[in-house]
C-alpha cells in the first residue's frame, strides 16, 4: 500500500523550572518578642525588621494621628477615646508582629536578641514622651489657672470703677474663681498666688471708705465681713478682722451726720454699730451723741420754728427708746435721753402753740393747746394756754380777735349779761382783755326763730318777760370783746358779735337760733 505518509512536527517551549523557595526560617520566639516589642514603640520597627514595609508605614500613620491629637498639651489631655484606639492598635500590631516575626527572617539588626534588645530600649521613647507631654499638660493646667487668676483680677479692676451696687456681681465672680484656686488647686501657681490678690480684692471693695464717704463703705464693708464665709480654704489672716473697725468707724459717722441733719436712718445705723461691735470705742461715742441732738432740739425750741422742734423731740424719745444699748452697757443712759426729749417735747408744746396762734393757723394752735393742758395738769403756762386755746376757737369764726395773744387776766368793772333765747345748750366764748368760757343750758319754753322773723325791724330776741331765759353775767374791762355762742349739737353754725365795752354801762348780750345761731345786744 503505497500514500502519503503525515506526520506532525511540533514545535516545543522549554520553560526552566524555578528556583527553589527559601526554606522558612526556623521558628524564632526571641525573633517574635522582638518584632513584638519593638512594634510596641509605635514606630512599626519591628515590621521594619521584617521587611513589612506597608505595615510599618501605617505604624507612622497611626503613631502621627495620635500626635495631631494630643499636641499641644491641653489641661483636659488627650481624649480618652483616642487612647484607647491607639492602645488597642499597639496590642494588635504587637500581636501580629510577634506572629508574622516567629517565622520571618530579620533584615537587620542581626541576631535576635540584638533586635529584642533595641526593643526593649526602644519601649524608653515612648515612655519618655508620656512624662513629657504629662510636663506640657500639667503646665497647660497652671497657664489655664493663671489664666483664671487674671479674669478673676479684671474682674476686681473692672467692678472697683463702679459703684458697689453695680459691681457687686463682679466681686462676687472673682471671689468664686479665688475660692475655687485655693480649694480645689492648691499648691498650684495660681493658689499660691491667691492670698496677694485677697489684699487686693479687700483695698478694691473698700476703697470707698479710704474716699471719706462712710455713708457708702457701709454697704461694702459689710459685704467684706462675710467674706471668710466664702473663702474657708483660703488662709485670709489679718484680712479677716480688716473691715471691723471701718465697717464700725463708718456706722458711727454716717449716723451721726444723719443724726445732726434731722434724717431717719440714723437709728438703724446705731442700732447695728450697738448690736455688732457693742465694745468698740465708735459704739462709746453713740450716747453723746444722741444726747447733744436732745439738746440742740430743745434749744430750738425758742427758735423761729418751736413746732418742728417739738416734732423733732417726739420723733427724738421715740427713735432713742428703740435703740439696742444693753450690751454696750449705754441703755439707761439712752432711756435718759428718751425720757430728757419727751420732757421737753410735753413743755415745747406751749411754745408751739404760741407760734400757730401768731402765724394764723388757729385750728392748730386750738388743737396743740388743748394737747397741752391735758398733758401738763401743773405746769406754770397751763392757764394761759387755755386762755389761748379759746381765742383760737374764737379766732377761727372772728379773725380780728385773733391779733393778739390773751392773757391771763380775770374779771373787769362791767357788767355783761348773756341769755340764752334757743332751744340749745349753748357755749359762750369771749375773748378781748379778759377772754374765758361758760355754758348755758337751753331755753325750754323758746323755739328757733325763722330768718325771715329776724329781718323784721321789731324783732327783739330775749324780750318775753314771761319767759325765763338761762343767763349768766360776767365782769369784763373796757375794749373791745369778741364773743362767738356755739351751740353744743355740734350741727348748727356758731354766731359771733363784737362787743366795744364802756365803762358806766350795763350790757346784754343774746343768744337766739335760727338757720344759724345769731347774737344782739
Amino acid at each position: 500500500m503505497s500514500g502519503d505518509q503525515y506526520g506532525t512536527y511540533g514545535q516545543g517551549y522549554f520553560v526552566p523550572p524555578m528556583p527553589p523557595a527559601p526554606p522558612p526560617a526556623p521558628a524564632d520566639g526571641v525573633r517574635a518578642v522582638a518584632v513584638a516589642v519593638l512594634n510596641l514603640s509605635g514606630l512599626g520597627l519591628g515590621y521594619g525588621l521584617v521587611r513589612r514595609w506597608g505595615l510599618m508605614a501605617l505604624c507612622w500613620i497611626a503613631t502621627a494621628a495620635l500626635l495631631l491629637v494630643a499636641l499641644p498639651a491641653e489641661p483636659d489631655g488627650v481624649p480618652g477615646f483616642a487612647l484607647v484606639v491607639y492602645g488597642v492598635f499597639l496590642a494588635a500590631v504587637a500581636a501580629h508582629g510577634a506572629r508574622v516575626g516567629l517565622r520571618a527572617r530579620s533584615a537587620w539588626p542581626g541576631p535576635a536578641p540584638i533586635a529584642l534588645g533595641l526593643g526593649l530600649v526602644l519601649l524608653a521613647v515612648p515612655a519618655g514622651g508620656v512624662v513629657l507631654y504629662d510636663d506640657a499638660r500639667d503646665e497647660a493646667v497652671e497657664q489655664m489657672l493663671l489664666d483664671r487668676l487674671d479674669r478673676a483680677d479684671r474682674l476686681v479692676a473692672q467692678s472697683g470703677k463702679q459703684t458697689f451696687a453695680l459691681g457687686k456681681d463682679g466681686y462676687r465672680e472673682a471671689l468664686s474663681l479665688y475660692e475655687d484656686l485655693s480649694a480645689d488647686h492648691s499648691g498650684s501657681r495660681a493658689a499660691d498666688r491667691v492670698p496677694a490678690r485677697m489684699r487686693t480684692f479687700y483695698s478694691t471693695v473698700g476703697a470707698v471708705y479710704a474716699q471719706g464717704d462712710h455713708c457708702g463703705a457701709i454697704e461694702p464693708l459689710t459685704y467684706l465681713r462675710t467674706v471668710p464665709k466664702s473663702m474657708p480654704a483660703t488662709d485670709l489672716g489679718e484680712l479677716r478682722t480688716w473691715p471691723d473697725d471701718r465697717l464700725a468707724t463708718s456706722l458711727y459717722e454716717c449716723a451721726a451726720k444723719d443724726l445732726a441733719s434731722g434724717g431717719s436712718a440714723w437709728p438703724e445705723r446705731f442700732g447695728e454699730l450697738l448690736t455688732d461691735f457693742p465694745e468698740s470705742a465708735q459704739a462709746a461715742k453713740v450716747e453723746p451723741a444722741v444726747g447733744a441732738a436732745v439738746t440742740r432740739a430743745a434749744k430750738d425750741l425758742r427758735g423761729a420754728e418751736p413746732c418742728t422742734a417739738v416734732e423733732r423731740l417726739r420723733s427724738l424719745s421715740s427713735e432713742i427708746d428703740g435703740l439696742p444699748g444693753a450690751e454696750a452697757g449705754v441703755d439707761a443712759a439712752l432711756a435718759e435721753d428718751a425720757g430728757r426729749a419727751t420732757a421737753n417735747a410735753g413743755s415745747g408744746t406751749y411754745l408751739c402753740g404760741v407760734d400757730q396762734y401768731q402765724d394764723g393757723d388757729f385750728e392748730a394752735a386750738q388743737k396743740t393747746m388743748n394737747e397741752f393742758v391735758k398733758a401738763n395738769k401743773n405746769h406754770t403756762n397751763r392757764a394761759r394756754a387755755e386762755k389761748i386755746a379759746i381765742a383760737a376757737e374764737i379766732a377761727q369764726t372772728v379773725p380780728a380777735a385773733g391779733k393778739s395773744l390773751p392773757t391771763t387776766r380775770t374779771g373787769g368793772s362791767i357788767s355783761v349779761t348773756v341769755q340764752n333765747d334757743s332751744p340749745d345748750d349753748i357755749t359762750v366764748l369771749y375773748t378781748g382783755p379778759v377772754t374765758g368760757r361758760f355754758t348755758l343750758r337751753a331755753c325750754g319754753s323758746c323755739r328757733t326763730y325763722s330768718l325771715s322773723s329776724t329781718l323784721s325791724p321789731s324783732f327783739e330776741p330775749c324780750s318775753d318777760s314771761g319767759r325765763n331765759y338761762p343767763e349768766r353775767t360776767i365782769s369784763l374791762p373796757p375794749g373791745t370783746t369778741y364773743f362767738v355762742h356755739k351751740p353744743n349739737d355740734s350741727l348748727s353754725s356758731p354766731a359771733s358779735d363784737t362787743a366795744k365795752l364802756q365803762s358806766g354801762y350795763i350790757y346784754t348780750e343774746c343768744a337766739y337760733a335760727t338757720q344759724t345761731l345769731g347774737s344782739g345786744f
